[in-house]
């Protein structure tokens, strides 16, 4: 598999996604990335997770719509689950981190960057956003929640409902991001960052961390199944697989 490369710097992890240039998500891609996350996780030496991209032109694409479109049903939900779970991992993590962003983060790509505790973008011609409604797909629902909790009801409608990509300076005016820095120290100032959480005293960095994530829990985990299956019946519907099929088409 080898999509996933792991860099120990300290006791922070870096873990860059090395899937070609886009880092296109698919079922093999993000179960290498859950076990990679599980076993750092589990890492009594690491007290830091830094996330990134072997390259400048992408952080994430988002979802493999060349490959994700072709799947049946059944994989398709395999796909989704794991992609969700892997998610609430991230989110969850009782250890800080950071997206160090340099390049565009997109759509499903976004959505791993909203599951991090910081994001830090690199200047320049660097985008983020979600334009999946333009595709005949919701904004998921763990994702619309992230992005209601980070920026506001307002600025998480307006980001949602316009498909539009946003430039560092926006993602910063809005809140969606922590920081905008040269490309040059993105990485090394992300692991500054985590060091510096990851040198907290890890039990009330925990606790403090699962009491932020206290109402993700209650309202996110509990109605998640439900939430998912009309994603997928959504993404299965006449209208969706028309325009996933031209969209795919143009990957």
């Amino acid at each position: 598999m080898n999509m996933v490369k792991s860099e120990y710097h300290g006791t922070v992890a870096l873990m860059n996604l090395t899937r070609g240039t886009t880092n296109a998500l698919n079922t093999p891609f993000i179960i290498e990335l859950s076990e990679t996350l599980d076993m750092i996780a589990k890492d009594p030496n690491v007290n830091g997770i830094v996330i990134s991209s072997s390259n400048e032109k992408f952080f994430c694409i988002g979802y493999d719509l060349k490959e994700l479109h072709s799947l049946s049903r059944q994989e398709f939900t395999e796909f989704y689950h794991v992609f969700n779970q892997f998610c609430v991992d991230l989110i969850t993590v009782p250890k800080p981190t950071i997206a160090a962003i340099t390049g565009h983060a997109i759509a499903g790509g976004c959505a791993l960057t909203l599951c991090c505790d910081y994001r830090f973008i690199a200047e320049g011609h660097k985008l983020m956003g979600f334009n999946v409604l333009r595709l005949g797909i919701p904004v998921p629902y763990l994702v619309g929640w992230l992005l209601h909790h980070i920026v506001g009801a307002r600025a998480a409608r307006n980001i949602a409902d316009s498909g539009q990509f946003f430039t560092p300076q926006q993602l910063l005016d809005t809140g969606l991001v922590d920081s905008v820095l040269p490309l040059e120290t993105v990485i090394s100032k992300s692991l500054e960052k985590v060091q510096t959480l990851g040198d907290l005293p890890h039990r009330a960095f925990t606790i403090t961390k699962c009491n932020r994530n206290e109402a993700f829990k209650k309202e996110i985990l509990t109605q998640l199944e439900e939430k998912n299956q009309e994603f997928i019946d959504c993404w299965f519907s006449e209208e969706t697989q028309t325009l996933l099929k031209n969209a795919a088409e143009k990957f």
